[in-house]
């Protein structure tokens, strides 16, 4: 485990409405969850506006430092949905109408008011060289580059883009879960969390503290891509917050 290959990936959330606050983005959380199921880790995660320079330095950053990059955001029928323009920048390609892209489009809009205006054929241009990325719900298709991956901003639709790649991205094995609460600050049990991610190398251990009731507690989110090395560091965990003493919950609280 130690010795394999970790996937990591990179996101970009492309907005001034995010930015702003008038839209609360959902898409980082989704994404990080289907990278997971992937083998993939989301390692960093950042926020741009729609500025094409801004855009097109940050997927180069992004492209450089990690195996996949995901864009969401900016890639619809406005003159301010310029993710397509900024990544073929990035890229050093021109933008083209991709045929295949243009044919979905086409039939998408064929029996709806004004067919396909040329606002609408906007979303079938893609940098030189792109495949799509299918979208059974609004029709206009994703893009992938390489390593890069835009996707629509609205959530719902990216939801779709990812169920139609999943188990296509090579990655490595899945990462894992479990959880356990305690009611005590998690200063008191520092040391603890310290020792046991310590003893089980393969792991990582994340504490959440929170206040409820009037009381002190955090959830303590045990990490790995090994089953029995998950389970093996919650024993532990659970072993030695029972012998000093503490109350705990496995499966958290």
């Amino acid at each position: 485990m130690s010795g394999e290959k970790v996937w990591t990936a990179g996101m970009l959330v492309i907005g001034d409405e995010i930015l702003s606050g008038r839209t609360h983005d959902k898409n980082i959380a989704q994404v990080a969850s289907w990278l997971q199921v992937q083998g993939i880790r989301l390692t960093e995660a950042r926020v741009v506006s729609d500025d094409m320079d801004a855009i097109a330095e940050a997927v180069n950053a992004l492209a450089e430092r990690y195996d996949y990059v995901f864009t969401t955001g900016g890639i619809g029928p406005t003159h301010d949905d310029i993710t397509v323009d900024a990544v073929a920048k990035a890229l050093g390609v021109p933008v083209v109408v991709h045929p295949e892209a243009r044919a979905i489009l086409e039939d998408y809009y064929k029996d709806k008011p004004g067919g396909l205006t040329e606002a609408r054929l906007r979303m079938a241009r893609v940098p030189e060289g792109a495949d799509l990325i299918p979208n059974r719900m609004s029709g206009a298709p994703g893009i992938k580059h390489g390593k890069i991956h835009l996707m629509a901003g609205v959530p719902h639709i990216t939801a779709q883009m990812l169920d139609a790649m999943t188990g296509e991205l090579e990655g490595g094995a899945p990462l894992i879960t479990e959880t356990v609460g305690c009611w005590t600050a998690e200063s008191e049990v520092a040391d603890i969390l310290r020792q046991v991610e310590k003893a089980h190398e393969n792991c990582q251990i994340g504490s959440y503290p929170f206040f409820r009731e009037g009381k002190t507690g955090a959830n303590f989110v045990i990490r790995s891509t090994s089953k029995d090395e998950l389970e093996s560091a919650v024993d532990t965990l659970c072993e030695v917050l029972g012998e000093e003493g503490f109350d705990f919950t496995p499966g958290g609280i």
